[in-house]
C-alpha cells in the first residue's frame, strides 16, 4: 500500500509547486518584463508621479467641466472592491425609475442633446467601464466647453477625437472614449480657475 501512496504524494507536492508557485512566479515575471504598465494595473500618474487611477478602471466624474462615465451599479458607485452590475432584470421597477432620473439628469446637464445615448443610461456589467461611446462624449463636448473657458466646443471634441480608440484589431468591439485620458487632457490644455476634485 506504501509503494502506491508514496507516488501518489510526491506527484501531488511536486504539482502543486510546479503549478501553484513555479508557474505563476514564471508567468508573473514574464508579463512584468513584456508588458510592464498592463501587469502593474494600468495606472495612470499625475505630473508629480502620483497615481490618480487606472486607464481600465471608471471613476464618478460628476463636475460639469469634466467628461462624465456611464453610470456604474459598483457598491455606491465606481467601487473597484464591489464590482458588479444591478442585476436588475428590466421589468424591474427600481430599474425604470433609475433610467428615468438618469435620463432626467442627462437632459438637465446636457440640453444640447437630441438624443441619449444608450450607454449614457445603462451601467457595465462590472460596473467600472473606463469608456464612453464617442456619441456620449460628443453630447457632453458643449457643456464641457461651456465649463472651461477659452475652449470652444471644436476644442473639447479635438481632444474626444485624440482620445478615442478604434475597434481591436480594426472589428473588435465598438469605438470608445476613455473618460479618465479625455479629463487629463482637459485639466492640462484648458484648467478650470478653482480648486475641485472629481
Amino acid at each position: 500500500m506504501l509503494a502506491h501512496i508514496r507516488p501518489a504524494v510526491v506527484m501531488m507536492v511536486l504539482f502543486t509547486l510546479l503549478t501553484g508557485l513555479v508557474y505563476p512566479f514564471v508567468m508573473t515575471g514574464i508579463a512584468g518584463v513584456a508588458f510592464p504598465a498592463q501587469a502593474g494595473g494600468s495606472l495612470v500618474h499625475d505630473a508629480k508621479g502620483q497615481v490618480i487611477g487606472s486607464s481600465l478602471l471608471a471613476q464618478g466624474f460628476a463636475k460639469p467641466e469634466y467628461l462624465h462615465p456611464r453610470p456604474s451599479a459598483a457598491g455606491n458607485g465606481y467601487d473597484p472592491t464591489s464590482s458588479g452590475g444591478s442585476n436588475l432584470g428590466p421589468m424591474d421597477p427600481k430599474l425604470s425609475t433609475r433610467m428615468t432620473t438618469d435620463a432626467a439628469t442627462y437632459r438637465k446637464d446636457n440640453p444640447t442633446a437630441t438624443e441619449i445615448p444608450a450607454d449614457a443610461l445603462t451601467t457595465s456589467a462590472s460596473g467600472l467601464d473606463p469608456d464612453v461611446s464617442p456619441a456620449n462624449a460628443q453630447v457632453q463636448a458643449a457643456r464641457i466647453a461651456a465649463n472651461r473657458a477659452p475652449a470652444t466646443v471644436a476644442d473639447v471634441q479635438a481632444i474626444i477625437d485624440a482620445n478615442t480608440a478604434q475597434p481591436t484589431l480594426g472589428f473588435l468591439g465598438d469605438p470608445r472614449v476613455n473618460v479618465l485620458a479625455v479629463n487629463l487632457a482637459l485639466d492640462a490644455k484648458y484648467p478650470v480657475a478653482q480648486p475641485r476634485g472629481k
